[in-house]
C-alpha cells in the first residue's frame, strides 16, 4: 500500500473580502518528490504558499501531514510540522554574515553568551554539504553573489531539518551558472528524501527537475500533470487557459498524481 503523501490540500479555498483568492484547491506533495506549482501571475501561488506556510490560514478545508488532518493558522505550527519556505526576497539580513543570518533569531549560548565556534561550525558543516563552493562565513551577505545568497537561505531553511520545503522562484534573478547550482542543490534535498514544493515561471526549470506539476488559473487548479510524459505545450495550455484541463479530485485519481 503506498504511503499517505507528506503533505496533502483538499479542498483549499482563501477569500480576502469579495475576492475569493484560492477556491477547493487540490495538491500533493510525497517524499523524495519536486512538485512544480505553475500558473500566471495572479493564479494564487503566492497566496497558497502562505496558506501552507501558515502566513494566511486557509477559510475553508483541509490539510493534512502525512494522513492526518493538521491546523496551520501560524509560521510556527508549520515549522513544527516540518514545513520551511525560502520566500523570493530570501529575507536576509545583508549587513550580517553568514553565520549570523543563519542562526537569526535562533542563537546558540553557552553559559550565557553566544557560541559563536558552534554556530560557525554548524553553518560550515551545512554549507559544505549543499554548495562545492562555501563562501566566507564571515562577510556581509550583501557582498556575496544572488547564487550564494539563495544557498545561504536554503541552508537557514534546512537548520530545523524539515521534510518539506516550499521554493518561490528560486531561479528568478540567476545566471544560467548560478541557476545550475541552485537546481542541483534541489536536486540533493529530493535525493535526500525531502518533498519540495517548486514555483517557478521557468518551463525549462520545471522539466529539468520537477517529477510533476500542479497548475492554478484564477485561484483554482487547472491540470495535474507528469513533467516526464507531459509536452511543454500542454503544460502551458493548461497555465494560459488556451484548453481549459478540468481536473478530477484527487481521491478519485488513485496513482495517476
Amino acid at each position: 500500500m503506498r504511503a499517505p503523501p507528506l503533505l496533502a490540500l483538499r479542498g483549499v479555498s482563501k477569500r480576502f473580502g469579495v475576492v475569493q483568492v484560492l477556491e477547493d484547491i487540490e495538491l500533493e506533495v510525497r517524499a523524495g518528490e519536486v512538485v512544480a506549482l505553475l500558473g500566471d501571475n495572479g493564479a494564487g501561488k503566492s497566496t497558497l504558499v502562505k496558506v501552507v506556510s501558515g502566513v494566511t490560514p486557509a477559510d475553508k478545508g483541509v490539510i493534512e501531514w502525512e494522513g492526518r488532518a493538521v491546523q496551520i493558522k501560524r509560521p510556527h505550527d508549520a515549522r513544527d510540522l516540518g514545513i520551511a519556505t525560502v520566500y523570493q526576497d530570501l529575507a536576509l539580513c545583508g549587513t550580517l554574515d553568514v553565520v549570523g543570518n543563519l542562526f537569526l533569531g535562533r542563537e546558540i549560548r553557552r553559559y550565557g553568551f553566544l557560541d559563536e565556534v558552534e554556530m560557525e561550525r554548524r553553518t560550515r558543516a551545512l554549507l559544505e554539504r549543499l554548495a562545492a563552493g562555501v563562501p566566507d562565513l564571515r562577510a556581509p551577505v550583501v557582498s556575496l553573489s544572488t547564487g550564494q545568497r539563495q544557498t545561504v537561505a536554503i541552508a537557514r531553511s534546512l537548520l530545523g531539518n524539515p521534510r518539506v520545503l516550499l521554493l518561490d522562484e528560486p531561479t528568478a534573478s540567476l545566471g544560467l551558472q548560478q541557476t545550475s547550482e541552485v537546481l542541483d542543490l534541489v536536486d540533493q534535498l529530493r535525493d535526500r528524501g525531502l518533498g519540495v514544493l517548486l514555483i517557478s515561471h521557468n518551463m525549462g526549470d520545471v522539466k529539468a527537475l520537477a517529477d510533476s506539476a500542479a497548475v492554478l488559473r484564477l485561484g483554482r487548479n487547472n491540470g495535474f500533470f507528469d513533467v516526464n510524459t507531459a509536452a511543454q505545450e500542454q503544460i502551458i495550455s493548461s497555465i494560459t487557459g488556451a484548453t481549459e484541463n478540468v481536473p478530477r479530485r484527487m481521491a478519485s485519481r488513485g496513482d495517476e498524481w
